[in-house]
């Protein structure tokens, strides 16, 4: 953090001699004149004067000490202060929040158990809904998040974190407002007749292949493929088009000009915790203690 020869030249003044000094730094007397001399040549000061009983600090010496004394505390209080707030850093969590995937759950969760986390604080990290960059996000686990909470039972998701579940949201069907059905209370499938259905195409989550087969078996429901992943253009889309939108019942505030109703089926998915494939110690300790305590 500073000069060494300054560190020299202040031990040399606090002892009064360079044998002393050199004694106390571990190092030969002509090596810490040497290095007095070094300074004095880059300062262009003359700060000791030699005398037959030690060293005498000059006018410009005695400025020289003082500062550097000052910068020593500043230095030792810098280092203070950096290392508390590197021990802070490791002292957090870092949980993404986006508008489909919101942290409350985990906020539930941490109130449950901080109490074994003592000075632990949590960082609220916000991340966009993109159905082309979301696989990135799930990826960026252990480095950007420590958790994200959300539906999945996506095989691509799977395959880049651990999943610890914690409960189940329903599938539903989001309406337009200004649709015919969106006065209803329940839907359906015989009511769908007609109407195009906008839902994730097969082959990457189980529950959402169960839907999706249910659907099928009435032709009379067009099916329009949406993006693997939801966004908020899905959304929108949706609203556009005036067609109905597969949905789940935690996503009922996501859009204001659509209606998420339940249909008379028993389709869920899982949510939950999601974490790092290979978890630091803390990050294991927290899921192991949500694992072993279940949700409330």
């Amino acid at each position: 953090m500073f000069n060494p020869q300054l560190a020299t030249f202040v031990c040399v003044a606090d002892c009064g001699s360079f044998s002393q000094a050199a004694e106390k730094l571990y190092l030969s007397s002509t090596a810490v004149m040497k290095q007095l001399n070094a300074l004095e040549r880059h300062l262009e000061l003359k700060l000791l004067e030699r005398t037959r009983r030690g060293t005498v600090l000059t006018p410009a010496g005695e400025v020289i000490y003082r500062y550097a004394r000052q910068m020593f505390a500043d230095s030792e209080r810098a280092l203070r202060e950096a290392r508390a707030a590197a021990q802070a850093a490791r002292s957090a969590f870092c949980v993404g929040t986006s508008i489909l995937n919101p942290c409350r759950p985990f906020m539930d969760l941490w109130y449950r158990f901080c109490g074994h986390f003592p000075g632990y604080q949590l960082h609220l990290v916000p991340y966009e809904d993109d159905h082309q960059g979301i696989l990135g996000e799930i990826g960026a686990l252990g480095e950007k998040f420590d958790f994200l909470i959300g539906a999945c039972d996506s095989r691509q998701w799977l395959d880049r974190c651990n999943f610890l579940p914690l409960g189940e949201y329903r599938h539903c069907i989001a309406v337009p407002r200004g649709h015919p059905l969106a006065g209803r209370k329940e839907l359906t499938l015989a009511e769908l007749h007609g109407e195009t259905l906008m839902m994730v195409k097969q082959g990457d989550s189980p529950s959402v292949d169960r839907v999706r087969a249910a659907v099928e078996a009435h032709p009379q429901i067009h099916i329009e493929d949406t993006p693997q992943f939801y966004d908020m253009e899905v959304f929108n889309r949706s609203v556009q088009t005036g067609h109905l939108l597969m949905s789940l019942d935690c996503w009922t505030e996501v859009h204001p000009s659509l209606v998420t109703l339940p249909v008379d089926w028993n389709f869920t998915i899982p949510y939950g915790l999601l974490y790092q494939l290979r978890p630091g110690a803390d990050v294991a300790r927290f899921v192991a203690l949500v694992r072993g305590n279940g949700p409330a």
